[in-house]
């Protein structure tokens, strides 16, 4: 059986829908509050429990061969629906479920971090995702850390403010960095496909097809909604000040300019070779520009 811990979130959702497509039998952690309707109808086996409850994640480790571990407190935190911090949640929380899964002989743990993660800006986050990774790089467990890209449903969303609909654009930087943003379904298969294969690699990271920077995004959104977009930059120096002003105050925003700023110093190294390997085609972001073009029509 598979533990997925996240399974009411947008990633660990589809992850965990794709695994019941393929026949396997999958548990999903739920916290109290989430509603889990749609996971039993898929014949989903729910338990509840809670990332900050150790005694929960023990009961919901029993019997299961592998965990995939999508789960994080940042967006009830930004929503400012969740009183439980990144570091309760994405470090004390997820450490907690790597040692129950290592008490109750979990076979494989399979990790969701990001690309960059070891050059990244300090932030909560940041420091959450690598104490994970240094967490499983000394565990029993047979550990697969799979590093994406952002996502093109954030990255080219209203959620990251930009908005085709209203004809404007935030830039986090100079916006002339290469990146691979990557389909979030792209992933969810990479996810429920390494979950299964009989030797996975320990550490993947993967992107998009297309290499693309944030100006290029925007001058490709022009083309497709016929006019120009009013495009905001904030400069490096001052992101680094929010970085670093928020840190304390506000653990989600923080973190979130945190990978902005890393998206615009660090250039995309990675593709999308590991969706290809395993049959998957991988979604480019002009595509997704494109179906977001068409939906305003």
């Amino acid at each position: 059986m598979i533990l997925v811990v996240g399974a009411t979130g947008d990633l660990g959702g589809r992850v965990a829908r794709l695994l019941r497509v393929e026949g396997q039998d999958v548990r999903c952690l739920v916290r109290q509050s989430s509603d889990d309707t749609g996971l039993r109808e898929l014949g989903m086996e729910v338990v509840r429990g809670d990332l900050t409850v150790p005694a929960s994640l023990k009961a919901a480790c029993q019997g299961i061969d592998t965990v995939i571990a999508t789960a994080t407190a940042m967006g009830r935190r930004l929503a400012g629906t969740s009183p439980a911090t990144i570091r309760a949640v994405d470090e004390q929380g997820m450490s907690s479920l790597v040692d129950a899964a290592e008490a109750a002989g979990v076979r494989r743990f399979v990790y969701m971090s990001f690309t960059g993660a070891d050059e990244a800006m300090g932030t909560p986050l940041d420091r959450a995702k690598l104490a994970i990774e240094g967490r499983l790089k000394g565990s029993a467990m047979q550990t697969v850390i799979v590093r994406s890209d952002a996502f093109q449903e954030v990255q080219l969303a209203p959620m990251a403010r930009f908005d085709m609909a209203a004809g404007k654009a935030a830039v986090i930087g100079k916006g002339d960095t290469k990146r691979r943003w990557v389909a979030t379904d792209d992933v969810a298969a990479l996810l429920s496909v390494v979950a299964l294969e009989p030797d996975p690699p320990v550490l993947i990271e993967v992107g998009g097809p297309e290499s693309l920077t944030k100006n290029e995004a925007i001058a490709f959104a022009e083309e497709l909604i016929h006019h120009k977009m009013i495009v905001r930059h904030m400069p490096r120096p001052i992101a680094r000040l929010a970085v670093r002003l928020l840190n304390r105050r506000n653990d989600a925003l923080s973190s979130l300019f945190g990978a902005g700023l890393l998206g615009d110093l660090r250039e995309a190294t990675w593709d999308d070779k590991p969706l290809r390997q395993r049959g998957i085609n991988p979604k480019t972001a002009r595509d997704f520009l494109r179906e977001q073009a068409r939906e305003l029509t």
